[in-house]
């Protein structure tokens, strides 16, 4: 089965006030998401929130501050994902530049150590004899791993931005915007925005304490990571974090980018000076991310690391292999997670909220099976796999649609079924989570019964939001470019959408699942080309279509022309 999706148009918005260079197209976008002049659609690094605000900062910048001037060792514990690898990567560049001379990255292996700062993690830390650990994007749930920690001596300074539970963990210092009662305007960093906010504010503790001789580091050099970890981790882009991705996207379109960066780019096959958000979500996140589902994060890491080009290109190569390796696991995952709900649906009906598990499934990709069957279903699920083989343990991943809060649903879950699951946490729209596998029948009712309250018809029903249909004289290449170079689009601030009636002139299928379509605008006199990936429903389009697309370049074989990216199309009425 698939989801049934419908479209619709957004309203009007703001009423802005704009420059003559800014085309009326992009200005009728803007206005629909809220923003009403250039200085609030593409904000600037100088209209950042200040770093002051954030709960915890005196206490935290206080530790660094102390730990650099008498020298300790600084451990910046990573994450096994994109934004907690930059966040490392961030953390530890940034150290260094502010006057830290001895700072360790270190990150968990997923089969190994499972999620976070965990006893197994610290105990294999005590052979660096840290004095400091600084966790990066994880902390926040690390009771256990914190308290181990603290019994060995060390100090622990936990970044984070995840939602808390009831209690905190006995850290010496925690920065996290989502926690209750935070000061903080923006809840929406990233876990590598937070750690970059942690160093704005150490430099003025820095200055303060008259420890810089010369001219004071320049973090904005930082601004690349910081923009690879805040896309890739899908958090709303807010002004804040627009100011934030949109410097970083300059410095890598500029060739500014860190060594690794600029490889993975290469072996992405993008072109830097085009590089948008859209290509960090889609080329390069996924490849640094294979690492910690597949293998370790620490080759990620290392790479971001590194300012040797030789360095960079061989570990980006490697990389680029466990990422095709990755899509193979994840597509037969998800052709496996087709087949058993095709199953379920000849039976009766795919439940409102799936929760699939495979013995044989690997723990480091169920996130992914879980977001392709949320996409084509369009409800909550989550994929389950054994935490390593053989193991009765089992790591869940779930993705969720608008309307229904998963992490709060699991928090629910827990409460009235106290010890059902070993750990979780996570977002509004994805969270993790661990449960033996002698619990999944009674998790799977409790997780039936939480969707059965919380969601109705409409909200399984997708929406996807139109910025209306494009006259004939905006269909062309300029149009395009302004609206590629337009964002940066993200999770909030949403890439523009259009909608539109057109004749279908010719259809083929590409790769056997792939549409490509030639059709016809009224009033459009040149035939349109336009594809739709995933978009072949095992029988041919009507004659007409009424199609949500986005409006792309279409550079190729060098032929500068136009391409409709369709998202949706149904039979026009």
């Amino acid at each position: 089965m698939k989801s049934v999706a419908r479209i619709r148009r957004r309203d009007a918005g703001v009423a802005g006030t704009w420059p003559a260079t800014v085309p009326a197209l992009l200005q009728r976008v803007y206005e629909a998401r809220g923003v009403g002049s250039m200085e609030q659609a593409q904000p600037r690094l100088a209209q950042l929130l200040p770093p002051d605000l954030l709960g915890g900062i005196d206490a935290a910048t206080a530790l660094l501050a102390d730990a650099i001037a008498a020298d300790r060792h600084i451990v910046v514990v990573g994450d096994f994902d994109c934004d907690g690898a930059t966040a490392c990567a961030v953390g530890v560049r940034g150290l260094c530049l502010l006057g830290a001379r001895r700072v360790t990255p270190a990150v968990p292996n997923r089969i190994v150590h499972g999620y976070g700062l965990s006893p197994s993690l610290v105990e294999e830390l005590e052979a660096l004899s840290p004095e400091l650990l600084v966790t990066v994007d994880h902390g926040i749930a690390c009771h256990a791993g914190i308290a181990a920690a603290k019994a060995r001596g060390w100090q622990v300074l936990v970044t984070d931005h995840h939602l808390p539970g009831d209690a905190l963990p006995p850290a010496d210092a925690i920065v996290n915007p989502n926690l209750r009662g935070d000061p903080f305007p923006s809840k929406m960093l990233a876990g590598v925005g937070v750690m970059f906010y942690v160093l704005l504010a150490l430099r003025r503790v820095l200055r303060e304490r008259g420890a810089f001789d010369g001219p004071e580091p320049d973090l904005s050099s930082l601004l690349d990571l910081v923009a690879v970890g805040t896309v890739a981790d899908l958090v709303p882009l807010d002004a804040n974090n627009r100011a934030l991705v949109g410097a970083g996207l300059r410095r890598l379109r500029t060739g500014q980018a860190c060594a690794g960066l600029k490889a993975l780019v290469h072996v992405a096959g993008r072109e830097p000076a085009r590089l948008t958000a859209a290509d960090i979500g889609f080329a390069i996140a996924p490849r640094l991310n294979a690492a910690g589902r597949l293998e370790d994060m620490a080759l990620g890491i290392a790479c971001l690391l590194t300012d040797d080009a030789t360095q960079a290109a061989e570990m980006a190569r490697v990389l680029d292999g466990i990422n095709a390796e990755r899509r193979g696991v994840q597509q037969q995952m998800v052709d496996e997670a087709h087949a058993v709900l095709a199953r379920i649906d000849a039976e009766g009906s795919v439940p409102l909220a799936p929760c699939l598990f495979d013995p044989e499934w690997h723990p480091g990709v169920v996130g992914l099976v879980a977001s392709k069957i949320k996409e084509r279903l369009h409800r909550p699920v989550i994929a389950f796999a054994p935490a390593e083989p053989g193991s009765s343990m089992l790591r869940g991943s779930a993705r969720s649609i608008p309307g229904f809060h998963i992490r709060d649903a699991l928090a629910a879950i827990d409460a009235a079924n106290p010890g059902l699951m070993q750990r979780f946490g996570g977002h509004a729209m994805a969270a993790g989570l661990s449960l033996d596998e002698t619990a999944l029948p009674a998790f799977r009712a409790a997780f039936h019964t939480q969707a059965s309250t919380l969601l109705d018809e409409a909200l399984l029903q997708e929406v996807l939001l139109s910025d209306g249909e494009l006259r004939s004289d905006e269909l062309d290449r300029a149009h395009a470019e302004a609206l590629r170079g337009a964002g940066p689009w993200g999770q909030g601030f949403p890439e523009p959408m259009f909608d539109g009636c057109f004749e279908v002139l010719d259809w083929r299928v590409l790769g056997e699942k792939h549409l490509k379509f030639s059709l016809r605008r009224a009033g459009h006199a040149a035939p349109l080309n336009a594809i739709h990936f995933n978009g072949w429903q095992d029988h041919p389009p009507p004659p007409r279509i009424h199609a949500a697309y986005q409006l792309e370049t279409d550079d190729w074989q060098n032929r500068r022309g136009i391409q409709l990216l369709i998202r949706h199309w149904q039979a026009a009425d």
